[in-house]
């Protein structure tokens, strides 16, 4: 028997739902669901994801997460996902080249 639901609103009625419980189909993975990209937004938002400076923020953007950003006018949009992303492969790159 599913419990029952005690909202304000069937409180005040006096009237009592219950609801199903909530219990994964047989046969399916319980999976989180996906998640679209995550971005973040301006110099500042370069600044926050990678804790640096401004100037510093200026040349990953210039340079090695160039792929991640787009800029229309003054607006910079980064794909936080795909520039971290970038930053281990350039941070990869530059060890083994060692």
């Amino acid at each position: 028997m599913a419990p029952e639901t005690n909202t304000p609103d069937t409180l005040a009625t006096g009237q009592h739902t219950t609801t199903p419980a909530a219990t994964p189909a047989a046969g399916t993975d319980a999976q989180a669901p996906a998640r679209g990209p995550r971005y973040v937004y301006g110099l500042k938002g370069i600044m926050e994801l990678f804790g640096v400076s401004n100037m510093t923020a200026q040349r990953y953007k210039k340079g090695i997460i160039k792929a991640a950003v787009s800029q229309y006018g003054r607006k910079i949009v980064t794909n936080a996902d795909l520039a971290l992303e970038l930053f281990r492969q350039a941070g990869e790159d530059a060890a083994g080249a060692k």
